[in-house]
């Protein structure tokens, strides 16, 4: 614990901080007065480096790009790869982990050790891994790198240890699973097939052993040749060529017949007993044409035959539909019996599952559910209805439904919020689901002792709201919110809303949400808000209007006497709000030229509305066309509930709403704002330049076809990165005071190297401005604060951060009276403080002179619906956090925190002394900054473009954690990174997927209790028995020994240089944790054999290092004894 004071006696002007090239960090109006200050700042601070660290919790939604599936038919835990090398595996709710290859190489396989608590991945760079389940954090034990081949398929048998891989070439390697070594048996593609054929079968496509015999291996080549090996004597039982490619096999289970899907879109039935030819062709959707042709169809890309005891076998395949219709959507069809089932889906599907009743397969399968994955989704099907219903999936896989916008999170809310948000969301949910329990049950999770209520909120492109509950790092969705149901439906006529946006004209930009008040606030791209307020009832509601003009005309800084081009301050009743009315398209509102002038880009309902219980919108404020240009977008909102206002600002100025009163108190250009407290010199206004196009929030989306490339559509795009990054996060062209111009052509794209990514020219005493450049109004925040050195108390403040570094202070007075506050204006001084930062102003927040922090005024909430008591008539009930609501005199003040895209500074108020200074980066610059509480104390957070991670201590603004956490930032994560309480952090880790992440060493310590069990010890089931005639007549009659025929005594050594062991980081560790339990002393005994077999392996390679090295001994003394042979001794 560390005490911090600082003497306030004329010395803080000295602070090396404050000569950066601009203005003293005290006020630029006026002389200081003699206003109370306290003679010293006493904190106790109690944060140390030691608080902090940081690590990812938990991923939410669905995996992006997925490749690949597996389900332990034991554990019921299901596992997906991804083509960027990620592994999710899914158990009950809650238990859900995410792995990554550190590779970053597409998996191509999964497979289980069934019941045995591993995976073995398989991926594009031939590597195999295993995975160790038994943790919470699973890691990898070992890794075998093919170098000569290509892998293409895994199977590994029920119980077995040897793992059976084939290849590119057509070969098919074994893998002993204990050792993660290769046996010396292999089947060469050239053996499998017959001498007399002339072309190579190609890559292996399928393997599995046989049901009915364990020693017998099947085969299957892409050309169309299957097959049938046997391990014991080493030679093929039956070989069929047929014409077509072949994709997947599958068996009966009594290991008689087995069915292929072809290229073709036909399925083939074989018989053992004559493999001359199938005796059975079908083309499921191929139909016969007139001239007696079957018509070409699509590839059955997978099939799957399984049995059942009580009804005819299924067939269930993906694909194989006719090429003729085009357009239509991917299929999964199911044949039971004569029924033929066709299942649409929404995405291509990437693999499918059967799940069956028993793990063994020479037993009735008896499949009860499909898991199917697609691209963007994975649905499970019921196959024991004859209907064919899906199950609810319980996991939030449905994120990205729209593509997300924004994100906003929000920890230890009221404990309230979360049911009444579910009790709502709850009513709308869909019907016709499955009635039984989702299948996939596998693993335990318990509800940790850290936990708190959380929320997070999400954006979307559609102009939806999702809220979910974040609670105990699991995520449900509560209630969701369409914004664009205030607004009438575009017609194509129309199309106003095309000229600002080309598409999703509802997208949301921001949200602002206060949870006690329960008031919620949302920016959408066509520049409007909409103010929401909560209520269990429903209504009849008539939403009302305001239109707002805030345009930065070239008129306006060229002739500020020109009043009505002039934004100025007025009284409230000079604007009237034209409530209930929107401006029609007609030709008045057009220039001869046939451009827009003051309308709005969507138009609002213009009459009542039934809305349903939850958020009803109240208020809707829009920015207006002015000669033919639309309006710029929103760039920053604040909402005070205590207050009852709404400001909000962009690159032409800001704008002040009484929502109460439905009124603009103001609006102004941020030139305006300064009156004689300009802090730069500003220059003539050089020539007009066009108008920069914004760019719309879902076009930082992926592709699909280019996934790999994020790039702005918009036509003039030739800034440096930065400003690129900043227009596109927030929609509006920016200019900072120390940023050039860069006539360099610019598209965003990940492939960029960091610096490349986030380059910019600066000049860091930049004090003439160019007046074409518009400054924008970056953060707004209201408080209880000193508008003015003089005041002795504090008052209602609006605090407006600038992206040329400017913190303004705008004083207000409001009537406290209830009825005085519905019926009195709201006035608004001019602007107080005038304080200068480095880069763009990013976040405000004050503190106490204890150093804690002080949270904003709020109402409390009351259902605006709700029937009125006459006795008690309804009042406001406001909650107000006083600056010195800990000190025993008004004098003490209160601290504020500001902090810039390049530095941080603490502001005694009402001094307005400059305390501390802290530049947080010169070589980047700051995304996002908020004050946020950690370890009962209180820290700055910050997270820069290049992917640093830091925080700082407060009010000393000291360094406590700065790490380096991403190698690369795009701009999904620039737009959707968002710090909250309790030391945690999310950002869109891909466009599916939220990344949870915690900088507190305390959460870090706490998370194995908080993460999920994968891995329950569970009995094994029995296999059934055979019978005696079965087994007499028709079984398995010998027992196949895998050890006796792939071991090293019976195969010998595989070639060293076809593939290498890596031993896996977390192997032996990992190990050790999980032996403790139930299974504690199995595991005990693996880990012993294990620690052994690692040190023969050991051994052994020094072994062969040492007979490398004798082996050239050996060599050199030959070549030197041949050499002296017949040399006589005095040639020597």
């Amino acid at each position: 614990m560390k005490k911090f004071r600082k003497v306030l006696d004329g010395l803080t002007t000295s602070s090396p901080g404050v000569t950066i090239g601009s203005p003293s960090c005290g006020s630029a109006a006026g002389t200081p007065t003699a206003a109370p200050t306290p003679r010293e700042i006493d904190v106790q601070e109690t944060l140390v480096s030691e608080n902090f660290q940081l690590c990812k919790t938990v991923r939410h939604g669905f995996p992006y790009q997925p490749t690949a599936l597996a389900f332990d038919p034991v554990q019921k835990i299901l596992a997906i790869g991804s083509r960027t090398g990620g592994v999710r595996i899914l158990g009950r709710p809650g238990v859900d982990c995410y792995c990554q290859h550190e590779s970053g190489a597409a998996v191509l396989q999964l497979q289980f050790l069934i019941n045995e608590g591993a995976l073995v991945t398989a991926c594009a760079d031939d590597t195999l891994h295993l995975w160790n389940l038994r943790q919470r954090r699973p890691a990898i034990l070992h890794s075998l790198k093919f170098n000569r081949e290509r892998i293409t398929f895994c199977h590994l048998p029920f119980q077995s240890k040897w793992l059976y891989v084939g290849t590119e070439r057509g070969n098919t390697h074994i893998v002993n699973i204990e050792s993660f070594i290769l046996s010396g048996y292999v089947i060469m593609w050239n053996k499998a097939i017959e001498l007399s054929t002339k072309t190579h079968p190609g890559p292996v496509v399928h393997l599995s052993d046989s049901p009915k015999d364990e020693g017998k291996l099947l085969i299957g080549f892409e050309s169309g040749t299957v097959v049938q090996w046997d391990l014991r004597v080493k030679k093929a039982d039956f070989r069929i060529y047929y014409d077509e490619a072949i994709h997947s096999v599958s068996w009966h289970h009594e290991g008689k017949q087995f069915m292929c899907s072809h290229s073709d879109g036909s399925l083939t039935m074989w018989n053992l007993r004559n493999t001359t030819k199938p005796f059975q062709v079908t083309f499921p959707h191929g139909k016969i044409q007139k001239d007696g042709r079957k018509e070409s169809c699509k590839p059955i890309l997978k099939v799957e035959y399984k049995t059942s005891r009580n009804s005819e076998p299924f067939v269930i395949f993906s694909g194989g539909l006719s090429y003729d219709k085009a357009g239509r959507r991917p299929t999964l069809t199911i044949m039971h019996g004569k029924a033929i089932t066709v299942l649409e889906m929404d995405y291509p599907i990437v693999e499918f599952m059967v799940l069956c009743e028993t793990p063994y397969n020479n037993e009735v399968q008896e499949p009860y559910a499909v898991v199917v994955l697609l691209e963007k989704d994975l649905i499970v099907v019921d196959l024991t209805q004859s209907n064919f219903p899906v199950f609810e999936n319980p996991y939030p896989m449905d994120v990205h439904e729209s593509p997300v916008t924004c994100t906003a999170y929000f920890a230890d809310c009221p404990p309230d919020i979360i049911p009444i948000l579910y009790s709502i969301g709850a009513k709308h949910k869909k019907t016709g689901y499955s009635q039984k329990e989702w299948p996939i049950t596998g693993g335990t999770w318990t509800l940790g002792s850290h936990t708190y209520p959380e929320i997070i909120i999400t954006g979307h492109a559609d102009g939806s709201i999702k809220f979910w509950d974040a609670s105990a790092i699991t995520l449900q969705m509560l209630y969701k919110l369409k914004t664009s149901k205030v607004f009438e439906k575009p017609k194509p006529g129309e199309g106003r809303a095309a000229d600002l946006v080309e598409e999703d004209p509802f997208a949301v930009q921001m949200v602002s949400w206060c949870p006690q008040s329960r008031i919620f606030c949302v920016v959408g791209i066509s520049a409007h808000i909409i103010l929401y307020r909560f209520s269990k009832y429903d209504a009849n509601t008539q939403i009302v209007s305001l239109e707002v003009r805030l345009q930065c005309e070239a008129e306006d800084v060229i002739s500020p006497s020109e009043n009505e081009n002039n934004p100025c301050f007025s009284e409230p009743s000079s604007h009237s709000p034209q409530l209930h009315h929107q401006h029609p398209v007609s030709p008045g509102n057009r220039t001869p030229e046939g451009s827009k002038d003051s309308v709005p880009c969507l138009k609002v309902k213009d009459r009542v509305v039934r809305v349903p219980p939850g958020y009803q919108s109240e208020l809707v404020i829009q920015l207006l066309w002015v000669d033919g240009e639309p309006p710029q977008q929103i760039t920053s909102l604040d909402i005070n509930s205590a207050y009852g206002l709404l400001a909000f600002g962009n690159c032409n100025g800001l704008a002040v709403v009484d929502y109460l009163q439905k009124t603009i108190l103001l609006c102004m250009s941020t030139l305006d704002l300064y009156g004689a407290s300009d802090p730069y010199q500003r220059l003539t206004r050089s020539p007009r330049r066009n108008r920069q196009s914004t760019s719309g929030l879902t076009e930082l989306t992926d592709n699909q076809q280019s996934i790999d490339m994020e790039r702005s559509k918009s036509p003039t795009s030739g800034h440096a990165s930065r400003r690129a990054m900043l227009q596109q996060l927030h929609g509006v062209t920016m200019y900072s005071h120390d940023e050039h111009h860069s006539a360099a052509s610019y598209c965003w794209s990940e492939r960029e190297s960091r610096e490349n990514s986030f380059s910019r020219s600066r000049s860091s005493s930049v004090s003439s401005i160019d007046r074409d450049t518009k400054e924008a109004i970056t953060t707004l925040q209201f408080g209880e604060s000193y508008g003015r050195k003089s005041d002795a108390l504090p008052t209602p403040c609006l605090w407006v951060g600038t992206s040329l570094g400017v913190a303004l202070l705008i004083p207000m007075s409001i009537p406290t009276d209830q009825e005085e506050r519905m019926e009195e204006p709201v006035t608004i001084g001019p602007s107080g403080a005038v304080q200068m930062l480095k880069g763009s102003v990013l976040r405000f927040g004050f503190l106490d002179c204890m150093g804690g922090i002080i949270q904003s005024p709020y109402e409390v909430w009351k259902d605006p619906n709700a029937p009125e008591d006459p006795d008690r008539p309804r009042r406001r009930k406001l909650v107000h956090f006083s600056p010195s609501s800990s000190q025993d005199a008004y004098g003490e003040g209160h601290l504020a925190v500001v902090c810039s895209e390049r530095q941080a500074k603490i502001f005694l108020m009402p001094s307005q002394s400059c305390l501390y200074v802290h530049n947080i980066t010169e070589s980047s610059f700051v995304l996002r900054a908020d004050v946020v509480s950690v370890s009962n104390s209180v820290c700055l957070a910050c997270f820069c473009a290049n992917g640093h991670v830091m925080t700082l201590s407060l009010p000393s603004l000291r360094p406590l954690m700065d790490v380096n956490y991403l190698p690369l930032t795009d701009m999904r994560i620039a737009r959707t990174f968002c710090f909250t309480n309790g030391g945690q952090a999310l950002y869109l880790s891909s466009p599916t997927e939220i990344q949870r992440i915690t900088y507190s060493q305390e959460m870090c310590d706490n998370l194995q209790e908080m993460l999920g069990e994968l891995f329950t010890p569970i009995e094994t089931p029995e296999a059934q028995n055979r019978g005696f005639l079965k087994g007499f007549f028709g079984g398995n009659a010998q027992t196949f020994d895998r050890e006796e025929l792939f071991g090293e005594a019976a195969a010998g050594k595989a070639s060293r240089s076809l593939a290498q062991h890596i031993p896996g980081q977390g192997g032996m560790e990992g190990m050790k944790v999980a032996a403790s339990g139930v299974v504690g002393d199995l595991a005990r005994a693996r880990i012993a054999l294990d620690e052994r077999g690692q040190r023969l392996g050991e051994l052994e390679e020094r072994t062969a290092l040492m007979m490398t090295s004798a082996e050239t001994f050996s060599k050199h003394a030959h070549e030197l004894m041949l050499k002296c042979k017949d040399k006589k001794w005095y040639q020597f």
